[in-house]
């Protein structure tokens, strides 16, 4: 495992303290999860995702990630309609370790309530929390 100050945690971003990252785009949310959460799960073998239509709440689970180590639940960071899913990560998981922030992006989210991204950390809030 990395150290946090090895990790990368890009400024534009807002990210939850499940780990899971967010970029708004218009009015969706593109969603991942961390490199610290990459790095500490270890090499990703699976990634279950949910459906194009499914609607969850902010907190809800929205799948998991299977790595050599452990299994991983994933916690909606904000609550509404899943409007993608990156299917690439069915036959390529490793693109979460490897891409993070861009080729390892897991679901976009249509936001109704863009207030709730208010409530998510930016990257320095983030850092302290980490660091604990």
């Amino acid at each position: 495992m990395k150290e946090i100050s090895e990790l990368n945690f890009p400024k534009e971003l807002r990210y939850a303290e499940d780990h899971e990252w967010t970029k708004p785009q218009g009015d969706t949310v593109v969603v991942g999860i961390s490199d610290y959460a990459q790095d500490q799960l270890g090499d990703i073998v699976f990634v279950e995702l949910p459906q194009v239509g499914d609607t969850l709440a902010k907190g809800g689970e929205f799948g998991t990630v299977e790595s050599v180590k452990a299994v991983s639940e994933l916690y909606m960071p904000v609550g509404g309609e899943i409007v993608a899913v990156n299917t690439a990560l069915e036959d390529s998981p490793e693109l979460v370790n490897n891409e993070p922030y861009t080729g390892g992006w897991m679901i976009e989210v249509k936001v109704p309530d863009a207030g709730e991204m208010d409530a998510l950390m930016a990257r320095d809030a983030y850092l302290e929390f980490l660091k604990g």
